[in-house]
């Protein structure tokens, strides 16, 4: 077909894309998702390091859009979650009894989000997935969006959504500037597997290089993603398998018995960004397009599913009111709810990586007695436990589960 028209135009066929395209597809709006890799590649099943921690919201977002049974097998859930300062004394601990009888969310690795989103596709009518493909031209009028395909196919709608990561060939061309800046950091990101079992429990302490999570995954293993400064990374990443076990020990303590490095190990430079604006003539932006944060909090994807749920509800409502899809009204409501709540998580990400990642004592201090307090004080430790399992503020229908 030379010529197609759709609903929607989603640049980017990774986790976000694919989600946006399905989220559209469970209000009936049809869309077309253009992607540079193959398939193939897409949903390879070879493990490449990467883990995503989903919300419950997050979670309960993929069960309204017929994900979740495709993946369900293949997820951890988080039943604890543990904050500490160095080794101090004090620390956060948090129990999801204490909120519910539902865990804060699920460990899950990349590949197998990939495969359920790609199976779910299968399963519908209103997504078309046209991969490897790369957009060469594209127009945004006052009637509509028009782009051409190296293959000489267009696709027209009436909006554009960019989904194609931090690096957004459409917000460049739209000349929307964003705030970034990279930490003197690098991750390095590999799984463990426990002599003695991870009961559920999601972990971060807090050295003065930045911090080091452990993430509980099936099969009696961990993500492990170690934050450490920029310089040491070679050094560490040089160190034989025993060397490598034993500063693995070192920082994690004796809590979890022995712990072995099972995977190899990958890393990744860390930084902050944030698009001035997620929207632009028939334009909205979404993930890491819009936005890209420290993974501290463990929260980048569940940001950008909150990115997709809200654009879905938005163009859902315009829809039944026989609007225009591309219109400036509905765009201005999906960046009034996002981008506030985006910066929100973008400021206490870079809050909490430069208060912790220093060994300063009166700061150090501070920081071991603000845990032990949260930890104490039922209601702010509540509202903690909440926001981590996305149960709490201005959500989108389909974070709370609902339909749209």
């Amino acid at each position: 077909m030379k010529h197609i028209d759709t609903d929607v135009l989603v640049v980017g066929g990774g986790m976000i894309g694919l989600t946006q395209a399905l989220a559209l597809a469970s209000a009936g709006l049809r869309s077309v998702v253009v992607e540079r890799q193959a398939t193939a590649d897409l949903t390879a099943r070879a493990y490449d390091g990467r883990v995503a921690t989903l919300s419950f919201g997050s979670a309960a977002m993929y069960g309204q859009i017929g994900v979740w049974d495709h993946m369900v097998e293949h997820a951890e859930p988080i039943g604890e979650i543990r904050v500490a300062d160095n080794g101090a004394p004090l620390f956060l601990h948090f129990d999801h009894r204490e909120v519910g009888d539902r865990p804060f969310g699920f460990t899950m690795e990349n590949r197998f989000i990939r495969l359920a989103l790609h199976r779910a596709l299968a399963q519908t009518d209103h997504v078309a997935l046209i991969a490897p493909a790369e957009v060469v031209e594209m127009e945004r009028g006052s009637h509509g969006v028009r782009a051409r395909l190296a293959d000489g196919r267009t696709i027209r709608a009436p909006l554009v959504v960019g989904a194609e990561g931090r690096n957004s060939p459409l917000r460049e061309a739209a000349g929307i500037r964003c705030l970034s800046w990279q930490y003197d950091q690098t991750a390095i990101v590999t799984t463990v597997r426990h002599e003695g079992g991870h009961g559920g429990i999601a972990s971060e302490l807090f050295l003065p290089a930045g911090p080091f999570a452990l993430l509980p995954m099936q099969g009696n293993r961990s993500a492990l993603i170690w934050t450490e400064r920029k310089a040491d990374v070679p050094r560490l990443l040089a160190l034989d398998e025993g060397a490598f076990n034993a500063a693995i020990m070192d920082r994690a303590g004796p809590h979890w018995g022995a712990i072995a490095c099972d995977a190899p190990r990958w890393n990744y430079p860390l930084g902050l960004q944030n698009a001035e604006r997620y929207i632009d003539n028939r334009l909205a932006l979404i993930g890491d397009a819009a936005h890209g944060m420290h993974p501290v909090a463990g929260q980048g994807l569940n940001l950008g599913l909150r990115d997709v749920a809200a654009l879905a509800e938005v163009l859902a409502d315009t829809a039944r009111l026989g609007l225009d899809l591309g219109g400036g009204e509905g765009l201005r409501r999906y960046q009034q709810w996002r981008r506030f709540d985006a910066l929100k998580m973008l400021l206490m990400t870079d809050g909490l990586v430069r208060l912790f990642s220093n060994d300063l004592t009166p700061l150090r201090l501070a920081r071991v007695l603000g845990l032990g307090l949260v930890n104490r004080v039922g209601p702010a430790k509540r509202y903690f436990e909440r926001q981590a399992a996305a149960l709490s503020g201005d959500l989108p229908k389909l974070i709370r589960g609902q339909a749209i």
